[in-house]
């Protein structure tokens, strides 16, 4: 089934190549089912690579998708042409008064930040209050998942030594959790990170269910409210060379970054990496809206019942 976006939004000419199955919005008002709405918060700079990530997997599914592209109205875009942003993209001001089966907050290049000191931090709060309300299931990746459960749980971010960074294996802990049904036991997962949360403070938390952990990486997925929270410190969504390019990225910035770890083959950055992870991120992405989203979100999204993570602490 397709995923309905706007006709010259630069991800359609993309999914199209790789026949995903896109819907114009012409034949989206003809279809006589409700499709699932789903609202993406885009807080990384590189914005049209983040669309075509997230849209690539959300396309991938048997639900028909409307998609909201959000952005922060109070950070100035150095990376994303203003008209782009003006012509596919709304704020928080603008969709107060409407409801979402599912949203997606990403991560965002701000980790070393205190939370407090982000400049878009009160916008992004606000959105993330609003969907305590107005959505049904919020999956929050990377420094969207650190800024979730810092403001939904008081639980702050740690500085690391060096920059995690490269593709950790997972394990699962829940044999039976929607979430990961169809996975394998361990399963890859990108990461490109400065901070950690740890993950007793996670566990503490008696809302939270820790879904899988790495050796590695740490603390890795997370679940509060029957999946109406879903928290991912990875990339899953990264595309095979994103890693490469960031590598590269902060070699040009003279950057002392390591090379990736189990992502080049032989440790080789002058060889093509090899994606892992793909299936499972497709995975996830389908089951996250299948059961965390389709499954359970009501037919009217005005009977969407509040979340109460509190207190926090």
């Amino acid at each position: 089934m397709p995923i309905n976006i706007p006709d010259a939004l630069p991800a359609r000419e993309h999914l199209e190549r790789e026949n995903i199955f896109v819907m114009s919005e012409e034949r989206a008002v003809h279809q006589d089912i409700r499709p699932l709405n789903i609202a993406i918060v885009n807080l990384m700079p590189t914005k049209i690579a983040t669309e075509t990530q997230l849209l690539r997997l959300l396309g991938n599914t048997p639900l028909q998708v409307n998609v909201d592209l959000v952005h922060t109205a109070s950070h100035e875009s150095k990376n994303t042409d203003p008209a782009h942003l003006d012509r596919f993209y709304t704020s928080l001001e603008r969709i107060r008064r409407r409801r979402y089966d599912g949203m997606i907050i990403t991560g965002a290049p701000v980790e070393t930040i205190p939370f407090e000191e982000v400049d878009y931090w009160r916008e992004l709060a606000a959105i993330m209050e609003y969907s305590l309300r107005n959505v049904y299931s919020t999956l929050h990746i990377c420094w969207g998942a650190q800024a979730g459960l810092y403001y939904h749980y008081g639980i702050d971010k740690y500085l690391l030594p060096e920059k995690l960074f490269g593709v950790f294996e997972h394990r699962r802990h829940d044999d039976h959790a929607p979430l990961f049904r169809g996975f394998d036991e361990r399963f890859p997962v990108p990461h490109s990170r400065y901070t950690d949360i740890h993950l007793e403070e996670v566990e503490a938390r008696p809302e939270l269910e820790v879904m899988a952990t790495s050796e590695q990486a740490g603390f890795g997925v997370a679940s509060a409210f029957d999946g109406r929270q879903v928290f991912i410190t990875g990339h899953l969504e990264y595309e095979v060379d994103t890693l490469a390019f960031e590598y590269r990225r902060d070699a040009a910035a003279g950057l002392d970054t390591a090379l990736p770890r189990d992502y080049f083959p032989d440790n080789d950055p002058s060889r093509p990496p090899v994606a892992t992870w793909r299936a499972h991120a497709h995975l996830l992405f389908a089951n996250w809206l299948n059961y965390c989203v389709y499954q359970a979100t009501p037919y009217d999204l005005a009977e969407i019942e509040e979340i109460a993570p509190r207190p926090r602490g």
